[in-house]
């Protein structure tokens, strides 16, 4: 088996040109009426590439065994999302709100260069991952510590992508409230094809505790909620696979990871939330990431709070890409 996926590997490098057409392959249907092309995933050019991404794996960990193929149309694992993330009412909470629109667009195009001239094999995308559901230290109007951002703010954010064809992330702090109850209010967006979606346990306060305070945790449970919801949500709207990410930097953030459910039409990202030095980093990322898998990992850059301490720098993305796994999403804030 592994001979088998090193050749196709090596076909894949050699032959396939990576682009938006080469996810998939046309199959001709007959049908009453005549024929028509229905597309058909490339299952060898995903395995090639999740292959690619395991980086010479050793644990037997990556790719992850038994995971279900993506319905056509699938982002991962046949593009690397490169993601600038925060909200457009505080320039603390990420690079995405600090910087004027222009300015912001233009420092993420030059990042997806980096990572494209890093990784020649998997092409990237831009996405804006904006917070639309923020924790908050006070309980506000529902006593629930977190406040939701009006339409405008997330209509102005699809506006900014727009420009250079991003794709957007819409994620929730719930404070004490649940993703229950505050995922369904985002269906009119999230029903948008270029619309994905991310949660934080770091602000599920499910012990009733301040936001901030201390850390929070989702459960399996809750993300199985989530998958089941985009599940049903691409098919009933019939729209390509979503985009799932998870925020995770310790190892109570995310309990019975074990126990959550893949779909066919939903990619799951479980992304290394800490900041620090490179070597911090590493570790976060083997522990609480790589140690536990799920289907794909992403891999969180802070501008600011990342230089902090020796060496004061931020991870190159040849550095990143030498993990293992090699993380698909990368989110700078």
């Amino acid at each position: 088996m592994k001979t088998f996926f090193c050749a196709v590997l090596l076909t894949a490098f050699i032959t396939i040109t990576l682009n938006t057409e080469a996810k998939i392959r046309p199959r001709v249907i007959l049908t009453d009426t005549g024929t028509v092309n229905k597309p058909v995933l490339d299952t060898m050019l995903y395995d090639s590439l999740m292959l690619h991404l395991a980086n010479g794996d050793k644990t037997g960990k990556w790719p992850v065994k038994n995971a279900p193929y993506p319905l056509p149309g699938a982002i991962l694992p046949f593009n690397r999302i490169v993601a600038f993330y925060g909200n457009m009412y505080s320039k603390n909470m990420g690079i995405l709100g600090q910087l004027p629109p222009k300015q912001m667009l233009a420092k993420l195009q030059l990042e997806v260069k980096n990572w494209e001239a890093a990784d020649t094999l998997i092409p990237v995308k831009p996405a804006l991952h904006y917070i639309c559901v923020t924790a908050q230290g006070s309980p506000g109007r529902n006593n629930t510590y977190s406040l939701r951002m009006p339409f405008s703010q997330i209509d102005s954010v699809l506006k900014m992508a727009k420009q250079i064809n991003a794709l957007v992330f819409l994620d929730i702090q719930v404070g004490l409230s649940t993703v229950q109850t505050e995922l369904p209010l985002l269906e009119k967006y999230l029903k948008l094809p270029n619309v994905h979606f991310g949660i934080d346990p770091e602000f599920s306060m499910k012990g009733g505790s301040v936001p901030g305070k201390r850390i929070g945790t989702f459960d399996a449970k809750d993300i199985n909620y989530v998958t089941d919801y985009l599940s049903t949500l691409c098919k009933k709207y019939n729209l390509p696979p979503k985009v799932f990410v998870v925020h995770r930097f310790t190892k109570h953030m995310v309990t019975n990871y074990q126990d959550i459910k893949l779909h066919s039409e939903v990619q799951f990202v479980m992304d290394m939330d800490g900041w620090g030095g490179p070597e911090l980093k590493k570790g976060t990322y083997k522990y609480f990431v790589a140690n536990e898998p799920v289907q794909f990992t992403g891999f969180k850059l802070f501008y600011k709070n990342d230089i902090k301490n020796a060496p004061h720098r931020l991870m190159t993305p040849e550095e990143v890409l030498k993990l293992t796994p090699a993380p698909i999403y990368i989110q700078y804030q």
